[in-house]
This record gives structure tokens, sequence and C-alpha cells, in this order.
């Protein structure tokens, strides 16, 4: 059996891993290297190949395919990256650019998409619900994003955007968002977002953990979580009223927040299209691993 190789592009760090096969997916070689955005699209390119030379030495194999997931999406009709908070990757061709010094084809897919994946076929799924078909993964931490997942197919939609949720509108008082619109999931319920909520109404900065943990002598703590919780139940129903998934996997920072997973989903049910709410919510079992071990099922078909 062939094995699978998986990166992980992210903002400060590329993560590459290297699994036996499909059959036996124990890492025989797991390294990361500093993405250096700062110093531009083409020196992350050469990052990105330190890395594959790096597993190759050290497990003494070449890659047939890789997988890679990213920040952003690339966009099925240009095949150019689109929505990527690395800024210099935006309208780059990073899958035909890299397939050229790889030398190797690539499956690429959106980090929230390999998350989701990943959970679903090793993670948190397996483990509680296997019979799950399908899987919504959020990533609610920085920023917001989500992906879906259909009997271990990820469903990236005709334009690339499937699952991303975090730039629906939800509530205007979230402000201006990056990506033109205002009051999107992320500007209202990620963790930036809720810590400029705070803010405004103290004039102090405080991080989303010192909030919580003041949340029982400080009023305008108890409300920035009260409004965490309030818009997680509105923003995740319209995930569940469309897609209707058996199991959503909460990940990243803010998804820590035990209460999401009793009064957030308690606050979901007014706006489910039903009397009752079935959805099954799990906590992620593969920390940090996920996205890249989501990479390599890429590759797997």
């Amino acid at each position: 059996m062939q094995a699978l190789w998986g990166l992980d592009l992210g903002g400060t760090k590329i993560e590459g891993v290297v699994f036996k096969s499909i059959n036996d997916l124990t890492p025989i070689a797991r390294l990361r290297v500093p993405t250096e955005q700062e110093l531009g699209y083409d020196h992350i390119l050469q990052q990105i190949k330190k890395c594959v030379d790096q597993l190759s030495a050290a497990t003494s194999l070449s890659p047939a395919r890789i997988g890679i997931g990213t920040p952003g999406t690339l966009d099925p009709q240009t095949q150019l990256l689109k929505n990527s908070n690395t800024l210099c990757l935006n309208n780059q061709p990073l899958k035909k650019d890299l397939e050229e010094i790889l030398g190797v084809p690539l499956e690429m897919a959106n980090d929230a998409n390999c998350f989701a994946m990943a959970e679903a076929r090793m993670g948190a799924v397996q483990t509680h619900f296997p019979e799950a078909r399908v899987v919504f993964g959020v990533i609610l931490g920085t920023g917001v994003g989500g992906g879906v997942v259909v009997d271990g197919k990820i469903i990236g939609g005709r334009q690339g955007i499937g699952g991303e949720w975090g730039h629906n509108p939800l509530d205007d008082s979230g402000g201006p968002c990056y990506c033109g619109k205002v009051g999107c999931v992320e500007k209202v319920i990620s963790g930036p977002s809720l810590e400029a909520y705070y803010a405004q109404h103290t004039g102090e900065k405080r991080s989303l953990k010192e909030i919580l943990a003041r949340r029982e002598e400080d009023p305008f703590a108890a409300e920035t979580i009260d409004r965490l919780i309030h818009f997680f139940g509105k923003g995740i129903a319209q995930v569940i009223n469309i897609l209707d998934p058996d199991v959503i996997v909460l990940g990243g920072g803010v998804g820590n927040i035990e209460r999401l997973y009793t009064e957030g989903v308690a606050a979901a049910l007014p706006y489910v299209f039903n009397n009752r709410l079935d959805t099954i919510f799990l906590k992620p079992e593969l920390g940090d691993s996920a996205g890249v071990y989501g990479a390599a099922l890429l590759t797997a078909g």
C-alpha cells in the first residue's frame, strides 16, 4: 500500500505528515517549518518544498500525490486561491505552481474542510457515531469557518465555498467584515470579535480567557459570553436547517467553551425548523493534528 502525504499550510507554520497507508494511519514522519509569509508568495512555495524534501529525507520515500490544506480555497473556475487571510496567497495559482515545483499532483482543500474530513474519518465521529453520513466541522476561533463531509467526501461546491458559514450575515451589530459584508458570523462570535465587544462596552482590553474567568463578578463579561451563546445558536441553526447534519464537531479555541455544548445547543432549538434538535455535537479529538491529517486523507480517495 502507498504512503499518504499531507501538508497543512498555515499563516505561521507549514506542517507535514506521512502515513503508512490508508489501511494503517500511523504517522511515520511529521514535521513543521515556518511559513514566513511576510517574505511573500514565492518564499512560501519554497518553504513548502523544504517541508516535502525534509519528509522525503526522514522517510526515504517520494510522494506519488500530496494532499494540502490551505487558508482560503481554490476557485474551481479560475484555479486561483481566494478568501485567504494569508493575503499574499490570494489570486495566485497555488496548486499549479506547487505541482510544477514538487513534480507531483496535488489534492487541495480549505483547512476547515480538512478538519472536518479528519474528525469524520479518524477522530471524534469515528469514536462516537461512526455510522454518521453527514458531518459539519466548525472552526470557531480567530476566525469562523466550516467544512462539509458527506459519506467520507468533502462537499466543496461549485464555487469552492461549501461550508463557509462564517460569512453568512448574522447580526449587523458585528460591524463591517473584511469580506465586504456587514455582521458576518465571524464578526459576531469569533474570539477577536467577542473581545472587541467587551472592550467596546468597558474600555478594557481583555483576552477571551480572561473574560470567561470574570463572568461571575463582571456583568459585561457575562453579557459577552451570553452574546456568544445566543448568536452561536442562531448561526448554527442556519446550518442545521439547510444541511441537517448527523454530527457537528466544534473546533477552534472558542469551540472549547463548555457552555456551547449545553446552552449553545439549546439556543439553536428556537431557530431550527423542527420541534426538537437531534443533531449530535461533539468535541474534536485530533487537536492541531486535524488539519494535516485531513490533508493526507484527500489523497486516499
